[in-house]
Parts: C-alpha cells; structure tokens; sequence
C-alpha cells in the first residue's frame, strides 16, 4: 500500500485533486485509517489515475471521465467516446478560428486611417435582365453553395452563355434574420432562352434602384458595409423596398483566398 503522499508523488496528481477524486468516486483509497483518517493506495490503481491524467489533457470533464473509465478495456466503446471529442474540438477550434478573424478584421481597421476604413455608397439602378433563377430552402446562410451546386448541375449541358455583364447574386427572402430553414434565391443573368429545369427558373427580374457597397476581401467586413448602407438610406431620404441581394464579382467559385472577395451588397430602395 501507498500513502497519499507517495501515490501524489508516483500519480503526478495532488492530494487534494485525489481527496476530490476520492469524493466523487473516481479513484477511491483501498483503505483510510478509521483512527488518522490517513488514506492508502494500491499500486495497481496508478493506470487509473494516469488514465484520468490523459483523458483531463484531452479535454474531457470528470464526469465523462467516470463513464469513460467504466469501458476503457472496451476498445469500440473508448473509441467512440474519442472520436465524439474530436469531433467537438474540431468544431470549437473552427469558431475559435472564426473569432480570430474577427479580431484580425477589428484589429486591422482600427489601425488604418478613418478615411480608409469608409464604405462608398452609390445609388444605381439595374435595368430588367434574364437569368437562371432557383429559390430554396436550406439549412442556414452558409449552406448558400448547395443551391449554386444545384443550378449549375442542371444547366450543366445547356451551355449557358452568361450576360455582359453577368450577375451572380444571391437573394435573402426572409423578412428577419432566421437561425436556420432560411429562405434564399440565387441568381446568374444569361443571353438566350432557355428550358426550366427541376428546380432551375428562367425569369425576366424586373428593373430594381438600389443603394450598394462594394466589400472586397472577407466577408467578415458585411456588418460594417450593411451599418454604412443603412446609414447612407436613412440620410439620403430613402426607404428599404424589398429583399436584399448579394452580388459576387470574385466569389469563392473564383478563388480559396478570402482577401481576393470582391462582393455587392445592394439593398433595394426608393424615395421616401
């Protein structure tokens, strides 16, 4: 038998993380003395508290690490517990690189000049075009690549020939921001006409006046442009007048690099 002491000592855990262990019943002494209350260890219980030791540097709480330890022997069971973590760390260290670009974002436009970090809004009016429409559905904002997947697979051997130019915008239905199931529409304007798909539309868009920004790099920026395109409408006596649009000049269908981004956030208006 070891004392606490020594079992700290060979454990590389403190006494009174083995006293807290103790209490919620990972690792519990072999025997304390009912007269000093001194607790002793068997040899054979340091795996235990090495494996308690690795499962903590993984990222695991106690109270998974008490389920855990109840089926480590069982390889497909252990595996299984793993493999749910790294999912989960993989998914934390995605937001956690989401947040850094955001501080990147803020950090960099704070160490420009006040003028360079101003949005130029214009006010310009696109006349009717032809286009491949499709309008769906989906998951949430960043799922938008799955409908343009979808209309260029089903136009894929029309040969489409794009307009000059030619806008490939995506429009936003819903009247709030929603979580998920949100409501969007992409856009590509063509020459010629052309046969509906399953899903693909060919329309006529109607001729629209918007007030724009252009957003060239990250779309980490979008909050800013959106604040400098709704500033520009409240001045300049207008009002918004239907669902906003997106139009990507260079998109990730261009290029992989986020600062190579040249997008059109335009918001429907008219005159108050």
């Amino acid at each position: 038998m070891l004392k606490i002491g020594d079992f700290s000592k060979l454990s590389r855990v403190s006494i009174r993380m083995l006293r807290h262990y103790d209490e919620i019943g990972l690792i519990t002494p072999i025997r304390v003395d009912p007269d000093s209350g001194y607790r002793y260890y068997g040899e054979d219980q340091l795996p235990t508290a090495f494996r308690i030791t690795a499962l903590k540097d993984m990222g695991f709480g106690l109270a998974a690490i008490g389920e855990i330890l109840t089926c480590y022997e069982e390889k497909d069971l252990l595996a299984r517990h793993l493999r749910l973590k790294q999912a989960e760390l993989r998914e934390l260290s995605r937001q956690t690189a989401y947040r850094l670009r955001l501080l990147d974002t803020a950090l960099e436009r704070l160490r420009k000049d006040d003028e360079t970090m101003k949005y130029d809004v214009t006010l310009k009016t696109f006349p009717e075009r032809y286009a491949a429409t499709l309008r769906m559905h989906i998951p949430n904002y960043e799922q938008e690549g799955m409908l343009w997947n979808i209309l260029m697979e089903e136009t894929a051997q029309m040969g489409l020939i794009p307009d000059d130019p030619c806008y490939c915008s995506a429009v936003f239905h819903d009247k709030e921001y929603k979580e998920a199931d949100v409501d969007v529409e992409v856009q590509q304007t063509v020459k010629g006409k052309y046969p509906d798909t399953s899903h693909v539309k060919f329309v006529t868009l109607p001729e629209v006046t918007v007030a724009s920004a252009i957003c060239k790099g990250s779309y980490e920026q979008m909050p800013a442009i959106m604040e400098a395109v709704t500033g520009w409408v409240t001045a300049n006596g207008y009002t918004f007048d239907g669902p906003a649009f997106n139009i990507y000049h260079v998109s990730p269908h261009e290029t992989s690099d986020p600062n190579e981004f040249v997008t059109e956030v335009c918001y429907p208006v008219k005159k108050k």
